[in-house]
């Protein structure tokens, strides 16, 4: 398959924002788990990477106080920017290219970003070099080869359009690189980055309004590219779009998979 450059879902998209919202809302709750399960606390230097929009970075910074440290990269950082306040720092950074901002962090964390950086091998290793030892890695990714479908009880037409679009994404998302199944992969790649005490667990939300709106802004902001690609029509879309606004239909996420380990 023909890779095709650039980032599916762009922060400069009109759409951007709403879709930060819409994926803080289904996934903040269990990462937020995690991070406390971690230790994160007061002093703790922290480096998020991919950041996108603000609601961990602002989470992070409440828990780390004055004397922490909350370092937010991503390659467009127009999402994050209005986070840039003690003791948060935003920079512009490509963790698959350039060397990590600095090292002795105690916690680094990415979420639904290994699957999309093209030299995923070179981002870990900068991620786990950044880490002080005794340092937690935090890393999350969506499985969507593991479970492929939007509407897992299909009993209609709603839910076969809906299986449909959600195919056609998918394969926007290969088109570009993306690794559809990262997220099962990450406990045996935080192994071989030399961690310890790994272990891993899997979200898998079936119905929710924040469910809802994920899939309606994301459908938003790719419209464009599954009718070019002729995977949908507009008509496909604005019906869709009417069935997921009746609050009728049970959609689901891919699994997201957290995997965490220490730095020896």
């Amino acid at each position: 398959m023909t890779r095709t450059d650039g980032y599916l879902l762009d922060n400069r998209q009109p759409e951007a924002g709403q879709r930060y919202d819409a994926v803080a809302a289904v996934f903040d709750p269990t990462t937020f788990r995690h991070m406390e399960g971690l230790g994160v606390g007061s002093g703790w230097r922290c480096w998020e990477v991919g950041a996108g929009g603000t609601s961990v970075i602002s989470w992070l910074a409440k828990k780390v106080g004055p004397t922490g440290k909350v370092v937010a990269t991503d390659t467009d950082t127009s999402g994050a920017a209005t986070a840039a306040r003690q003791p948060v720092e935003v920079r512009t950074h490509d963790v698959g290219v350039e060397e990590p901002p600095g090292e002795g962090f105690d916690l680094v964390h990415a979420r639904l970003v290994l699957a999309h950086v093209p030299d995923r091998e070179r981002a870990l290793r900068s991620m786990v070099k950044a880490l002080r030892p005794g340092g937690r890695l935090l890393l999350e990714d969506a499985d969507p080869a593991l479970q492929p479908l939007l509407c897992p009880d299909e009993h209609g037409p709603e839910q076969q359009l809906a299986n449909r679009l959600r195919d056609g994404f998918r394969l926007l998302l290969a088109e570009r690189g993306v690794d559809l199944s990262c997220g099962r992969k990450l406990p045996r790649l935080l192994r071989a980055a030399g961690l310890h005490r790994v272990e891993a667990e899997a979200y898998f939300p079936v119905t929710s309004p924040a469910c809802a709106a994920l899939e309606s802004t994301t459908i938003r902001q790719i419209r464009d590219q599954l009718v070019s690609a002729g995977h949908a029509t507009n008509a496909d879309i604005d019906l869709h779009l009417a069935n997921v606004a009746t609050g009728a239909m049970d959609l689901a996420t891919a699994p997201m998979i957290s995997a965490w380990g220490r730095k020896a």
